[in-house]
């Protein structure tokens, strides 16, 4: 999926104000090292214009512009309707795109030949490296309103400029138990969480794991205490330490703990995200993650003239290709 904003916003380093006191006040991405409990309050953003289905975005955001290499996280739905999402191909670099359903069913074009069908509890990750592009639409299926989140993953420096590839995962580890009386069942879609490691491949030490309950329950989920944390509230009710965030909500969890406790209120599905800090600046525009404006501006361009770099996508109209935005009037500059 992508980024369709027309105006793409520029996030730099230090301008999020911060409370006294607050845990590495100065700068968005060192507040909050160390256990704490923040909600991120999604914003809406119509995916491709003001009629489209609106997703909701927590990352990057004003308090927390990566987890770990997570960079990028919108949930979208439920929604229904047989083209309800159709993005048309665009570009990506220097990263990973996660597509993880909760409800109905949608297909994956690329530039590198793949064509897919993803249905929930299956992962589809595109590792773009040097440049790939791809288009996406919801399928009708079986009516089940479409459901799921849409993630990225920055990729580091010695893994970012390599030929773009994408892998489906229908069978991905997943562990089943009974907490009280309520079924409880994880699946691990990347990385390694509570002894279970995903098959998909991950360039920066990352856990991705959703967490589904069939009713209220009290959960202790083990982290990794290296890692930063985020849990995404993708449908349900719950609360952690003090926090209730709303279906579409970021908990940050900080970093440097054994575990966390979730109090689930309802039937709940949560997606639990981490990684070890990523220690590299990135300049994120639009669909584009480089590490200078040059960079960047060099993709812009290359794709504004469908160079080679980022091929074709079959089964799509050349002319439903989405133009990239005009970069901004000012350097961007880079974050993380």
């Amino acid at each position: 999926m992508s980024n369709l904003d027309s105006s793409p916003t520029e996030t730099r380093l230090g301008d999020v104000p911060q409370q006294a006191g607050a845990p590495g006040a100065g700068s968005p991405d060192t507040a909050g090292r160390g256990p704490i409990a923040r909600t991120l309050a999604a914003r809406e953003v119509p995916l491709g214009g003001p009629r489209a289905m609106r997703v909701r975005r927590t990352l990057p955001s004003r308090g927390r512009t990566t987890i770990g290499a997570w960079c990028f996280v919108d949930q979208y739905g439920p929604a229904r309707g047989e083209r309800v999402m159709v993005v048309p191909p665009h570009p990506h670099t220097g990263l990973q795109t996660v597509t993880w359903l909760v409800g109905g069913e949608a297909l994956h074009h690329d530039s590198v030949g793949s064509e897919q069908t993803i249905s929930p509890g299956q992962l589809n990750l595109m590792t773009s490296g040097h440049g790939v592009s791809h288009g996406e639409q919801s399928l009708a299926g079986d009516g089940t309103p479409l459901h799921g989140v849409q993630l990225w993953v920055a990729l580091p420096e010695e893994h970012r400029h390599q030929a773009p590839h994408f892998e489906h995962h229908a069978d991905l580890p997943v562990a089943e138990r009974q907490v009280d009386g309520v079924d409880v069942r994880t699946t691990v879609l990347v990385g390694t969480h509570d002894g279970l490691t995903s098959p998909a491949a991950a360039y920066t030490p990352l856990v991705g794991a959703e967490v589904r309950t069939s009713g209220p329950v009290r959960l202790r989920l083990p982290l990794e205490p290296a890692f930063e944390h985020g849990l995404l509230l993708v449908a349900g009710a719950c609360e952690v330490e003090g926090e209730r965030p709303d279906a579409g909500d970021l908990v940050d969890l900080g970093d440097d703990r054994d575990d966390v406790v979730v109090e689930v209120g309802e039937a709940s599905t949560l997606l639990l995200l981490g990684g070890a800090p990523f220690g590299e600046q990135l300049v994120m525009w639009w669909n584009f993650v480089g590490r200078t404006h040059e960079e960047v501006a060099a993709a812009r361009a290359a794709w504004q003239e469908r160079e080679e770099r980022f091929g074709t996508v079959p089964g799509w109209e050349p002319e439903s290709w989405l133009r990239a935005p005009e970069l901004p009037n000012v350097r961007l500059r880079p974050r993380g």
